[in-house]
């Protein structure tokens, strides 16, 4: 019995077991007349993967699913192959960059790209998420490729082959040129492995999508029927008459209800403007401490506004430089829904990795708005202190956040961020 994949066609995963089996020198064939949400769901498929899911590799010694399982049982078919390295050290890199392939690039790249077409709730902090994710794995990646033609060693092995599957999804459908341009050495590894003989062979040519595709509204899943069952003719359904314009004073419509405050708007007034600030802030260009710290204290009002330091609580990964940035700016603007309540100076400190993303943030009130906390899922992943303002060590700490001062601490600034 020769091994065959049941999965469609187009189907990354598939493409797994299929390029290993050229490098390995295995046959492997499709399923014949194989329909995904028809074939999948036969009895005779279910005994196979009782969830259904595709790839299945069915063997003369039974079936294997999961698909980098098939390809890793492709791949040992042969004892003369290099895929899985040529020393225990390889073997545990591409095992290595196999997990991060499946975990840190698929992963998100499906959380980006399911809701986007239509296969899941569009939100979009969880998209912001993803993205983040994503690019903090590609930057990982473009790290190591900058030393690295191939992964592990120095020709194609199964984590190669695992890796391109999932990155070919990202650069057909979702990752356009200025989204990967940040990662020139990924771009070279894509279009150097995508173009070997093996690949073309069962993926064939690769264009790079030109944008990313809109938001598409979530499917409603397919009602079965039995197959004996007539159709049930389509009840008509009855439109409600339009409702006639009152006319006599007594059934005129409710006039709508005004919009709700904002909490903040109803607090006391405070002395300070923080528009004043903020004006002050950037148009000081020369004597920094002389005119915008000094007149900041003067503006500053205690029972109106609360002062705050953050710190965030990841910083031991922030190992790559633009990621780093990138996520603060992300930050930022998820935080537009408190500008006319905050000021924030960010700052991202180190020469080296990891870097540091520590802040200073004026909000309206005695403590950090409710509606802020609740909105910007990025708070939580801060450390959020309030600033003693009689401990005179803190007030100089904050003069020194609000001018970029550097050396910050002992140590140099990368960038320094301001919300305002």
């Amino acid at each position: 019995m020769a091994l065959v994949l049941h999965a469609g066609k187009t189907n990354k995963n598939a493409f797994k077991s299929l390029i290993a089996a050229e490098y390995a020198g295995v046959e492997v064939k499709w399923a014949d007349n194989f329909e995904m949400g028809v074939s999948n769901k036969t009895p005779e498929f279910l005994k196979m993967n009782p969830i259904g899911k595709v790839p299945v590799l069915e063997t003369p010694d039974g079936p294997v699913f999961e698909s980098n399982a098939i390809a890793r049982y492709v791949a040992r078919l042969k004892t003369d192959t290099a895929l899985f390295g040529s020393s225990p050290i390889e073997y545990g890199q591409i095992e290595q960059w196999i997990d991060f392939a499946s975990l840190e690039i698929d992963t998100n790249l499906l959380a980006w790209l399911r809701p986007r077409f239509g296969f899941a709730t569009y939100l979009a902090p969880v998209e912001e998420a993803s993205i983040t994710a994503l690019k903090r794995a590609l930057g990982a990646l473009n790290t190591h490729l900058a030393g690295h033609t191939f992964l592990v060693g120095h020709g194609v092995t199964l984590a190669d082959i695992i890796m391109m599957c999932n990155l070919y999804l990202g650069f057909k459908a979702l990752m356009t040129k200025t989204f990967t341009s940040e990662f020139p050495h990924v771009e070279r590894y894509f279009w150097t492995m995508i173009n070997q003989p093996n690949f073309i062979k069962i993926i064939g040519e690769v264009k790079q999508t030109e944008s990313v595709p809109p938001v598409a509204s979530a499917k409603k899943p397919v009602q079965q029927k039995d197959a004996n069952s007539k159709a049930e003719p389509k009840k008509e359904e009855k439109k409600e008459a339009p409702k006639p314009k009152a006319e006599a004073a007594g059934d005129e419509e409710e006039a709508p209800k005004p919009k709700a405050k904002n909490p903040l708007d109803l607090l006391p007034p405070s002395k300070m403007i923080l528009d004043d600030w903020k004006r002050l802030y950037s148009n000081t260009k020369t004597n920094f401490r002389e005119v915008a710290i000094k007149g900041f204290w003067e503006m500053f009002d205690p029972e109106g506004y609360s002062l705050w330091f953050c710190n965030y609580k990841y910083n031991d990964e922030n190992m790559v430089s633009f990621v780093t940035m990138n996520k603060v700016g992300g930050f930022l603007q998820r935080m537009d829904l408190a500008r006319k309540y905050a000021f924030g100076k960010m700052l991202i400190i180190g020469s080296q990795p990891p870097f540091k993303v520590q802040g200073l943030w004026i909000f309206r009130g005695p403590e950090i708005p409710k509606f802020v906390m609740d909105e910007c899922y990025d708070m939580e992943l801060y450390e959020w202190t309030k600033v003693d303002l009689s401990d005179e060590a803190q007030k100089e700490r904050v003069n020194q956040m609000i001018e970029d001062h550097e050396p910050f601490e002992g140590e140099a600034l990368l960038d320094a961020k301001c919300f305002k």
